[in-house]
C-alpha cells in the first residue's frame, strides 16, 4: 500500500484520517468478479462493510449488486446508481418506514428474518398494491468458527429463521398473496477464515432447499451470504483467495438447472483498501510500561475496543531503528481506548506518523463523534 507512496506527503495532512487505496481496491474487485464470472455467480456488495461513496462508485461500476441492511443503506446503493433490481434488503429488525421506503424502490428482494416480518412485509405490500420479493433467512446451526460476537448462524443468535419454525413459516408464504418466495438466505458470520466452514454450509444449503422444494416450493435464487475473512496480520497487497472461495460452493452445493447463487461480501473486497493514519501525540515511558498516545482513537477505529480485534501497526516514518514494546492507544478517555498492548516499533516520538492496517472494512463506517470529537476525513491513492 505505501511502497509507491511518498510517505513524506502525509507530514503534510492534517491527521487522522483514513487513507484509501483505490488501486488496490480495483485490483481485488476485479480478482472478485473473475472468479465469480467462471461460475455465473452473483455478488452483492454489503454495504455494512463500508459505504464510502468513492468506493460504492468502484464496486458499482465492477457490476455488482448491493446487500443492504437499513433503509439508510438502499437509499445510499440508489444514490450511488446500483441498478435496483440488484439491491437486497436484509436485517432481523426492519422497522415499517423501512419496508414501505423499500418497496416503493422496487428492490429486487427481501431477506426476511421471522414469521411476523413476513405477515408485516405482506400487509404493507398489499396497501401499496405491490408484490415484493423475498427470500427466507434460515439459521443453519452452522459454527463459524469466528470471533462470538461475529458469529450469525447458530441456535444462540437472533437472525433467521430457525428450523423448527420452517412449517408455519411455510403455511404463511402460502396465504401471504402479496409476497413471491423465490429463495432461501444464509449468513453464517463475518472474517472466517476456514474455508471448510463452507463446506458445511452448502451441506445445510442442500437440506434446506430439498425441504422446500418437497413442500411445492419452487427456489429461484440460492443466497449463501458471505463473511470471506482477509489477512490482518499480512496486509500488503493480499487479495483473498476468492478462487478457492466460489470452488467450494461450486463442488458442494447442488444447484439446479435455473436457480441463481447469490453471495453477499463485504470486508473481502474493501478491508485491506485503507490504512487509518494518524501521528504520535505524545509519548510516555514509564517503569512497566511505554505508551505511544496518538490522535486516533477508538472513534475512528473501534474493532480493537469492540472485538479485540488485531490491526497491523506501523511508524511509518522511523521504519526501523531501536525496537521498543508499546501499548499504541488514543486520546480517548476510556481504558478501552487502545490500538495494541506490547507491539514492538521502533523508538517512536513526538509526530511520528503511524499507519494502522487493514481499516477499510468496519472502519470508517463506525467511527463516532464520542467526546465531541471531529469526523473523521477520507483521503484517496489518486489525491497525493
Amino acid at each position: 500500500m505505501f511502497a509507491d507512496k511518498d510517505i513524506s506527503k502525509f507530514n503534510n495532512i492534517e491527521t487522522p484520517f483514513y487513507y484509501y487505496d483505490t488501486d488496490l481496491l480495483q485490483k481485488t474487485l476485479s480478482n472478485c468478479a473473475e472468479a465469480a464470472a467462471n461460475y455465473q455467480f452473483h455478488i452483492h456488495y454489503a454495504l455494512k462493510a463500508n459505504f464510502n461513496t468513492v468506493l460504492l462508485n468502484q464496486i458499482k461500476a465492477v457490476g455488482f449488486g448491493a446487500d443492504c441492511v437499513s433503509a439508510g443503506e438502499v437509499r445510499r446503493a440508489v444514490e450511488v446508481g446500483f441498478d435496483h433490481q440488484k439491491i437486497v434488503f436484509a436485517g432481523v429488525g426492519k422497522s415499517d418506514k423501512e419496508i414501505n421506503e423499500a418497496l416503493d424502490l422496487d428492490i429486487f428482494c427481501f431477506n426476511v428474518e421471522s414469521i411476523q416480518e413476513l405477515e408485516v412485509l405482506n400487509e404493507l405490500a398489499a396497501k401499496k398494491g405491490k408484490t415484493a420479493q423475498v427470500a427466507i433467512r434460515i439459521n443453519p446451526n452452522v459454527d463459524a468458527h469466528t470471533h462470538h460476537n461475529i458469529t450469525t448462524g447458530l441456535d444462540e443468535n437472533k437472525f433467521g429463521i430457525n428450523s423448527w419454525d420452517l412449517p408455519a413459516c411455510a403455511d404463511t408464504l402460502k396465504a401471504s398473496a402479496n409476497l413471491k418466495f423465490i429463495g432461501i438466505h444464509f449468513h453464517i458470520g463475518s472474517q472466517i477464515t476456514n474455508l471448510d466452514v463452507y463446506k458445511n454450509l452448502c451441506v445445510r444449503v442442500n437440506e434446506f432447499a430439498t425441504w422446500f422444494e418437497d413442500k411445492g416450493f419452487t427456489l429461484k435464487v440460492l443466497n449463501v451470504g458471505g463473511g470471506l475473512g482477509i489477512d490482518y496480520y499480512n496486509p500488503d497487497h493480499q487479495i483473498p483467495d476468492f478462487a478457492a472461495y466460489f470452488k467450494i460452493f461450486n463442488d458442494f452445493l447442488t444447484v439446479k438447472p435455473g436457480q441463481e447463487v447469490h453471495f453477499e461480501l463485504g470486508r473481502a473486497l474493501v478491508g485491506q483498501s485503507a490504512a487509518l493514519i494518524t501521528r504520535v501525540l505524545y509519548i510516555k515511558n514509564g517503569k512497566k510500561k511505554n505508551f505511544v498516545v496518538l490522535d486516533a482513537g477508538m472513534t475512528e477505529l473501534m474493532r480493537p475496543a469492540l472485538y479485540q480485534a488485531y490491526h497491523k501497526i506501523e511508524n511509518l516514518t522511523r521504519g526501523a531503528g531501536t525496537a521498543v514494546k508499546y501499548d499504541i492507544v488514543g486520546p480517548i478517555c476510556e481504558s478501552t481506548d487502545c490500538f495494541g498492548k506490547e507491539v514492538e516499533q521502533p523508538e517512536s516520538f513526538r509526530g511520528d506518523v503511524f499507519a494502522i492496517r487493514s481499516a477499510g472494512a468496519y472502519g470508517e463506517v463506525m467511527a463516532s463523534k464520542y467526546n465531541l470529537r471531529d469526523a473523521i476525513r477520507s483521503v484517496y491513492s489518486s489525491e497525493i
